[in-house]
């Protein structure tokens, strides 16, 4: 027996988008229902202090195929999709932004390049972006980096619109900022078939984006975090063990040398503490004691590492 019950299950988190939410249920549910799709939309509310829930329960009683989750405050993106991923039922996972600029219209597409085509995961690319000119821009050096450090070529890493196979979203877990990186953490989960759709992006019609330069910061230090966790996450003494060694061998090389140089070869050389390459060398060293040590540390505690599902979830409709 196939384990969900749906065809599709719509993740959408959201935050201060009150405006959007009518709007946007009526037309995933006319696309959904042209093509005969069963579904669910699960919205996960994350701590709007606007008047979000109130209208995600509404809209509960008018599409019965609306669940909502709501946290107790904001956690972030991250957190929103990972409890959507862990109530989805869908044959098809698609994940939207609540704020009307992925267009719905693109499920069907979505949904085929899944079941027919067989992708694990289809990542959106907003080619004809209606943003600002400072975010186009600083999307574009993201995405170059992201593309080169990960060895994934998306044009569109953190587009919100993409779509997953069911058996991907129960295999993989999103927590902190790591929505930029699903692609990388199903990859590394061992779903190989990737794939890219350019599907049309709309002006923001109600709101303000919750965009900011921050953002863009936070963006290449996650980079940094999703290249390291994906490659060492399991392994970290493979890393600081590996620089420990080599910091430590270099460093004891040229300790030995100068020490032999002093006594055997030039006696008359100043003394090893008046030498800057011995205080250089007994640096080496004392590094790559504590790289290999940092190594062994972080080794037990990934084998000991707590859940990371720390958020809270105060209400719930039609789950």
């Amino acid at each position: 027996m196939d384990a969900y019950k749906y065809d599709i299950s719509i993740v959408i988190p959201l935050y201060n988008e009150d405006e959007s939410l009518p709007e946007l249920a009526a037309w995933f549910d006319k696309v959904c229902r042209a093509n005969e799709y069963s579904y669910e939309a699960i919205m996960i509310d994350d701590g709007s202090s606007d008047n979000s829930w109130e209208l995600v329960k509404k809209l509960s009683k008018q599409y019965p195929s609306i669940k909502g989750i709501r946290f107790r405050r904001n956690y972030g993106k991250s957190a929103a999709l990972n409890v959507g991923f862990e109530n989805a039922q869908g044959r098809v996972v698609i994940t939207m932004d609540a704020d009307l600029q992925d267009s719905p219209y693109e499920i069907p597409e979505l949904y085929n390049l899944i079941v027919k085509d067989g992708f694990d995961l289809i990542s959106g690319w907003k080619k004809n972006r209606k943003d600002s000119f400072v975010k186009n821009k600083t999307s574009k050096v993201y995405n170059f980096f992201a593309r080169k450090m990960t060895g994934i070529r998306l044009n569109d890493m953190n587009c919100g619109l993409k779509a997953y196979r069911y058996e991907v979203v129960k295999s993989i877990e999103v927590y902190g900022e790591m929505h930029r990186y699903i692609p990388v953490i199903a990859k590394w989960a061992g779903f190989g078939k990737i794939g890219e759709k350019v599907v049309s992006h709309q002006a923001r019609k109600y709101g303000v984006t919750k965009f900011g330069l921050e953002r863009f910061v936070n963006g290449f230090l996650d980079l940094g975090t999703i290249v390291f966790t994906t490659r060492f996450g399991k392994k970290p003494m493979h890393l600081f063990g590996v620089l420990g060694l080599l910091m430590f061998m270099v460093g004891s090389l040229f300790l030995g040398w100068a020490i032999i140089d002093k006594l055997f070869i030039d006696t008359t050389a100043k003394l090893l503490a008046q030498r800057t390459e011995f205080f250089l060398a007994l640096g080496a060293v004392i590094l790559g004691v504590q790289f290999f040590l940092a190594g062994f540390i972080a080794e037990l505690i990934s084998r000991n590492a707590a859940d990371r599902n720390i958020y809270q979830v105060s209400e719930r409709v039609n789950s």
